[in-house]
């Protein structure tokens, strides 16, 4: 087993197109081996050029796939980048937050990964690069289900981007048995700008109650115009279409959709608050 830390794009492609295993952190890769000897080289991208690093880009902002947990917690984002920046406050330990990286959680593709629902509700896109150049898409769409995504055979995650959140106020909530080393029973995300003292974009997405974390469409919608102390009421279970929460020792499926419910309009209340 050898293991590869190149500081060239060219030397890492080199190294996984001969069958090696990317990590950033390893803080999920690694406990995922269990006790035995790694069978196959390993590849750490954290040296390689634009993936690390958060600075703004024209006119959003750029997070390299490397950088982590911790650095976000630090970085002089502005107020829209609250909810992301709860959710990394509540990724595993404090050693987990220190060593994770956003790429690494977002490539995982764990239903309950928790940086997935603030992300979507910044409309995040993925940088991606390869054999065949550099391609970029929407967050929603790169991760396609359970441990899956769309990376082509070659290709790496680079960059997360990130338009400019404007005046928006953001939320996040998570729902566990306790507060740190906790797999979600569901988590929420909100984002939302006001206007005048009413909604004038809205966003919310939920994790750990379907396949993949997901926006709630018909919720963004309804929440459109409404006055800032009316935002909780307008949740309602017609609006949370798509969610299809399991049963498991964590929880039941008729409870995660009643929590889900509660954590939406405790965020929608935060996110609406006067910064």
């Amino acid at each position: 087993m050898g293991f590869h830390r190149p500081d060239r794009i060219e030397d890492a492609l080199a190294a996984l197109g001969a069958g090696a295993s990317v990590i950033a952190g390893g803080t999920d890769w690694y406990p995922s081996r269990g006790d035995g000897p790694v069978p196959q080289d390993v590849l750490d991208v954290t040296r390689l050029p634009g993936f690390r690093g958060i600075e703004q880009d024209g006119a959003g902002w750029r997070i390299g796939a490397a950088a982590t947990w911790t650095e976000i917690v630090r970085a002089p984002l502005p107020r829209g980048f609250d909810g992301l920046k709860r959710a990394a406050r509540q990724v595993g330990s404090i050693q987990i937050q220190n060593a994770g990286t956003v790429g690494g959680n977002i490539c995982n593709a764990s239903p309950a990964a928790d940086g997935m629902p603030p992300l979507l509700t910044l409309d995040a896109e993925v940088e991606l690069v390869g054999p065949e150049g550099v391609r970029q898409m929407p967050l929603d769409r790169f991760v396609t289900g359970v441990r899956q995504t769309d990376l082509r055979p070659g290709e790496l995650l680079r960059a997360i981007h990130i338009p400019d959140p404007l005046s928006a106020g953001a939320a996040f909530e998570k729902l566990g048995s306790r507060k740190y080393l906790v797999i979600s029973i569901a988590m929420v995300a909100a984002c939302m700008r006001m206007e005048a003292g009413r909604v004038a974009d809205a966003r919310v997405a939920v994790g750990a109650c379907s396949p993949v974390a997901r926006r709630m469409p018909a919720l963004e919608r309804a929440l459109v115009g409404a006055e800032e102390g009316d935002v909780a009421q307008i949740v309602t279970p017609d609006l949370l279409e798509g969610l299809a929460p399991i049963s498991d020792v964590r929880g039941s499926a008729d409870y995660r959709m009643d929590a889900v419910a509660a954590l939406i309009a405790r965020a929608l209340e935060t996110a609406a608050e006067e910064p």
